[in-house]
């Protein structure tokens, strides 16, 4: 590969925005030292509870947060609620040390793209925040095991065109926007309607819930889904 087709495919890797989030400043000055060796990762800036990172987010914008579920303040599942609120184009990464059913539930049913525990390789961490920004869903095994098991999604309101159950599909493997749409040969604004309209249809308000409904009713099977 020559220098300039080198330098055409890294400036082909968009740079994410990271926020930080642990009450622990040792875990995040570890989880800044790994990124750090991810050239198209920036760690933007740092909290140390759900309070703090509304206020940092409302200030830096980041790409993705990376969130701790068990803070004082403002636990990581109230934070994340707010935030996707407040920020719907900003993904949140619930990093825990535990899978009790109630902490997986909680972050997932509160909007985060991605649940993974701090034992996760600093590869594995990189790989789920940049598919966080793509939009993709990344769940640690265990974790959406769980999840299929216990989700309770809401009503089918109406029923999924074929193109959208295919969309369906295609995001519970966990494909994002751009991938679904080379994939079908339509453009990236006409899979977001497609997504929008599924979301609606099924009483869902995000990808990861949408994910799971395609595990709990057969639509897509956990042997290809992102874990």
């Amino acid at each position: 590969m020559t220098d300039s087709a080198a330098s055409d495919s890294a400036a082909a890797v968009p740079t994410v925005r990271v926020l930080l989030v642990d009450d622990h400043a040792v875990v995040r000055q570890g989880l800044r030292l790994f990124l750090g060796l991810d050239e198209h990762i920036e760690v933007v800036g740092e909290a140390s509870n759900g309070e703090e990172a509304l206020a940092e987010a409302g200030r830096l914008h980041p790409d993705v947060v990376v969130m701790d579920l068990m803070m004082p303040v403002m636990d990581g599942i109230a934070a994340t609620r707010q935030l996707r609120r407040a920020h719907p184009d900003t993904e949140v990464i619930a990093l825990t040390s535990t899978l009790e059913e109630h902490k997986v539930n909680g972050a997932i049913e509160a909007g985060a793209i991605s649940y993974m525990l701090k034992d996760a390789s600093s590869d594995t961490l990189a790989d789920a925040i940049h598919a966080a920004a793509r939009g993709e869903v990344r769940l640690h095994p265990e974790a959406a095991k769980r999840l299929v098991r216990d989700f309770r999604g809401g009503e089918m309101r109406e029923s999924l065109t074929p193109k959208e159950t295919i969309v369906l599909q295609l995001l519970a493997r966990g494909h994002s926007n751009r991938d679904i749409a080379a994939d079908q040969g339509v453009s990236e604004a006409t899979v977001k309607t497609h997504v929008s309209r599924l979301l609606s249809k099924l009483g869902l308000d995000s990808r990861t819930q949408a994910a799971l409904y395609a595990l709990k009713h057969g639509v897509a099977s956990l042997d290809g889904v992102e874990v």
